[in-house]
């Protein structure tokens, strides 16, 4: 008789457990509080635990019983645990769109304002200063032919030249081009010298992506044609912009190549102790002028070209071209 008040009273204390638990997580106030009973009923130490213990004072043929109930109640306090956590998830959801909910309705109080891209407004001031010194802005086509990007700045079919400069080609005559200087011939085309222009603009070339190469870029071509202009011409534009750009700094000229203007040399600025290449020039190669109808004896000029993104980079300190494309507005908001 002993033994049945024991399965009856451990069958009542598992019921009431019951009753109790499904009140108490119905009426959980949030996770932690849900979270708190859950241990508390479950747990290894939980009431669910203690009431199991007092099975040892049962016979083997009740046990099976009151470990099936235990069980059945385990698993239904379980499964409202997890439908209240849901509940209490839905409704703090709810809440914060309630809270954080925008009228479009309502009226502005204003739009911030707005900043120029640092590769704008350095290409702007690069622009500025060339105009100060008496140059016009040209632009062209970013979809060019081989004709205008190639051949009419003395770079034929099959010249190495061409490995400097890894392509985009559309098909067999039409490509994006490279450099800005076809807008050079476009314009001596149409315009007899004098002629004193330069041509910003995106240029494409098949670059690898890293910190200082993009397959999408800005240049800066600079052109002066005109009678007697040497390369004493050309190094005082040079010296000026560059002073005139970054201040009173050490540059110099290094002889180099391009097929387009002879003698050629590339230019360097002393930045942080290190010798940095920013520009390359050279004056015009004659044949490029007898190739438009020029007379090469009566008219002589040079040519230069930068990349925006470089000058940007020297200028602002920034180490990776990459940021420029991001528009990480973290980034931008500082310019």
């Amino acid at each position: 008789m002993s033994q049945i008040e024991s399965l009856s009273q451990i069958e009542e204390k598992l019921n009431n457990l019951s009753l109790t638990s499904k009140n108490n997580i119905k009426n959980a106030k949030d996770h932690y509080e849900l979270d708190q009973l859950r241990v508390s009923l479950l747990g290894k130490k939980g009431q669910l635990s203690v009431i199991l213990k007092s099975m040892g004072k049962l016979s083997s043929s009740d046990r099976p019983i009151v470990g099936q109930r235990a069980n059945l109640i385990k698993i239904d306090l379980q499964d409202l645990i997890i439908q209240r956590k849901n509940q209490l998830t839905k409704e703090a959801l709810d809440q914060q769109i309630e809270n954080e909910k925008i009228d479009v309705t309502i009226p502005s109080t204003g739009t911030p304002p707005g900043n120029k891209h640092p590769l704008i407004s350095t290409q702007d001031e690069i622009i500025d200063i060339f105009c100060g010194l008496g140059y016009s802005v040209e632009s062209g086509p970013e979809i060019e032919t081989d004709f205008y990007n190639f051949e009419s700045l003395n770079i034929p079919k099959n010249h190495p030249a061409r490995d400097m400069q890894d392509t985009f080609y559309l098909d067999e005559t039409k490509l994006l081009r490279t450099h800005t200087s076809p807008v050079q011939i476009r314009y001596l085309e149409n315009n007899p010298p004098p002629a004193r222009i330069i041509a910003p603009g995106r240029v494409y070339r098949r670059d690898a992506v890293d910190a200082t190469h993009s397959p999408v870029f800005n240049q800066v071509e600079v052109l002066c044609i005109d009678q007697n202009i040497d390369f004493s011409h050309l190094r005082g534009t040079v010296l000026t912009f560059l002073k005139t750009f970054f201040g009173d700094i050490p540059v110099r000229f290094r002889a180099s190549y391009f097929p387009f203007t002879e003698p050629s040399a590339e230019v360097d600025v002393k930045w942080k102790g290190k010798w940095l290449e920013v520009m390359g020039c050279g004056m015009v190669d004659p044949k490029v002028l007898e190739k438009l109808g020029i007379n090469s004896e009566k008219w002589t000029g040079f040519a230069a070209g930068l990349g925006v993104e470089r000058f940007c980079m020297v200028r602002h300190q920034i180490d990776d071209i990459r940021r420029f494309y991001t528009n990480d507005l973290r980034f931008l908001e500082q310019f």
